[in-house]
């Protein structure tokens, strides 16, 4: 049990519940069969356990010399090799799957799981080291909503915002997700777009990041700005300046990413309260 327990909390269970409950929300918003949108929802949560545990595999040293207690791996706690073969067996299952869907439903259902995956990888890989760290991060986040309309019986791509929203949201994450670690990975060698912009300006970039992800979901999804949606847009903005206040103020509390993912599924909850259409 500590063994399963370990490989668990090695996989990044927070984002990786997040990513999936995103797209399992957005399947049921495209109006997918149950069957699609398990399958789909599928591939997207094997891809995540895929990045999980190859990132903590990845880096096993810098999570060691930077003493982080919250990774079993550089614990001790769980062998690096263990949380590969995981990370290996995980991306065969999110590659069986999209081929699953591709040949169920066609080559463009298929995909976007995949591309969804690699994009994570190529994070972990190596980007997350550079100045386009954040480009995997809007990758994967803006596919989300392909991945749930390419499924459709007849395929269709996302509403354009959609699409917009998604990558918004995604980089917004990444802001958060770093800016804790900032200090501890540029000891490691580790300098993305946030190392380099510094910590004051990731902690106002990555809630107004998330603004405006926001913003492109209330306007985007219609046709005339009603006023419950100038309201919501009032109550975001307030709530990413609390969040910029408390990231600059506490860039180390890792409270403030958990706070944003809550907030991007309260902004696809009121798309779906819209009744706007995913479709484009």
């Amino acid at each position: 049990m500590a063994a399963f327990r370990s490989l668990i909390l090695s996989s990044h269970p927070v984002p990786t519940a997040a990513v999936t409950a995103f797209a399992a929300g957005l399947g049921a918003l495209a109006g997918l069969r149950i069957g699609t949108g398990a399958l789909v929802t599928a591939a997207v949560f094997f891809g995540q356990l895929t990045i999980g545990w190859s990132n903590d595999a990845i880096d096993f040293e810098r999570d060691r010399v930077n003493d982080r207690t919250d990774k079993p791996v550089a614990e001790g706690d769980i062998s690096r090799r263990a949380v590969a073969v995981a990370a290996w067996a995980a991306g065969i299952l999110t590659a069986a799957l999209s081929i699953i869907l591709a040949i169920g439903l066609g080559w463009p259902a298929g995909i976007a799981p995949v591309v969804i995956a690699v994009s994570g990888l190529l994070y972990n890989f190596g980007a997350k080291a550079t100045a386009w760290s954040w480009l995997p991060y809007a990758m994967a986040f803006g596919s989300l909503p392909a991945a749930a309309t390419l499924a459709l019986p007849v395929h269709a791509w996302p509403v354009w915002w959609a699409v917009v929203a998604g990558a918004l949201l995604g980089v917004a994450a990444h802001f958060a997700n770093v800016l804790p670690d900032l200090i501890a990975d540029e000891r490691t060698g580790v300098r993305g777009l946030p190392h380099r912009l510094g910590s004051v300006v990731s902690a106002i970039a990555g809630p107004f990041l998330l603004m405006s992800a926001t913003l492109v979901i209330l306007f985007g999804s219609a046709e005339r700005p009603d006023r419950w949606r100038i309201l919501a847009a009032v109550a975001f903005a307030a709530i990413a300046a609390v969040g910029a206040r408390v990231g600059v103020k506490s860039p180390g509390r890792r409270e403030l990413f958990i706070a944003m993912i809550g907030l991007a599924g309260a902004a696809i909850a009121l798309f779906a309260l819209s009744g706007a259409s995913l479709v484009g």
